[in-house]
């Protein structure tokens, strides 16, 4: 693959239409009214795709957003893929309109697709985790949503630039564990699992999701020192999967035969979740 392999590409439409970039007056880009998913792409097939429409789907109701076309979109990023291992994101906005809050009455939604660089294998052992200071907001109107206002997590991730930390853990006002930056996490106790709820803030993502159904964990409050007492951690998104957690500050974990259960149940789901050699 040469490096211009490597640059993201993205193509914009409105409706059914193919535009050659985004419009100017845009809602999502103006006020962050729109919803994305993030997909893992396979030799450029899309593993979770129903997974991730039926939640694009379901927050588009949520909000009143107009949907295009299922197999429309899928087509296009079947094409845009061109058979890569990638990771695709996928944008829906509101679509275009005037200033101000009010939307407007009939709009036709805007929707980009783009492609990028699959990521780095993870940490090798397991991955270094902190707390974040920021504590997320309650709005359960909003809650499990995949919108696009992600101000909370840029401000968390803005806390640290330490490259001995993978990712960041973020708790309620109540400090209640909820989720790290870009991933659900997941806490041992015994032979339980358990992944915290996000009724109230958080998102419900496509890969916990798809743990739940397989009746690996069940959802409950977790508070944090539940997370310094566990016996194994992992985080997991629908891009990297499984994600087995090595240390929180001064708490620190071998490789758990749980977690790797987990992992293999997930890789024989579909290839693209086969656990490497980490």
């Amino acid at each position: 693959m040469s490096a211009a392999d490597d640059l993201p590409e993205a193509r914009f439409f409105r409706g059914g239409v193919r535009l050659p970039a985004l419009p100017p007056f845009d809602r999502g880009q103006a006020y962050g009214d729109a919803l994305f998913e993030t997909l893992r792409a396979h030799r450029g097939e899309l593993p979770w795709w129903d997974a991730h429409w039926a939640r694009l789907a379901h927050g588009a109701q949520r909000l009143g957003l107009a949907l295009p076309d299922p197999e429309r979109v899928r087509a296009e990023a079947l094409e845009l893929l061109a058979g890569a291992d990638a990771v695709l994101k996928l944008i829906l906005s509101r679509g275009a309109g005037g200033r101000g809050y009010a939307p407007p009455a009939r709009a036709e939604p805007v929707w980009t697709l783009s492609r990028h660089p699959p990521p780095p294998p993870p940490r090798a052992g397991g991955l270094r985790l902190r707390w974040c200071e920021l504590r997320l907001a309650e709005q359960p109107a909003l809650a499990g949503l995949k919108h696009c206002n992600r101000l909370e997590q840029v401000l968390a991730r803005a806390e640290w630039d330490d490259p001995d930390i993978d990712e960041g853990l973020l708790r309620n006002a109540a400090g209640e564990a909820v989720c790290a930056t870009a991933a659900n996490v997941f806490v041992l106790h015994g032979r339980q699992w358990t992944t915290p709820p996000v009724d109230r803030c958080g998102v419900a993502g496509v890969c916990r999701q798809r743990l739940i159904e397989l009746g690996a964990a069940r959802v409950a409050a977790v508070a944090a020192d539940e997370l310094q007492r566990a016996d194994a951690i992992f985080l997991c998104n629908a891009v990297r999967g499984i994600l087995p957690v090595a240390r929180l500050g001064e708490r620190q974990w071998v490789p758990h035969p749980a977690v790797a259960e987990l992992r293999r149940r997930l890789g024989d789901a579909h290839p693209a979740f086969v656990p490497g050699d980490d």
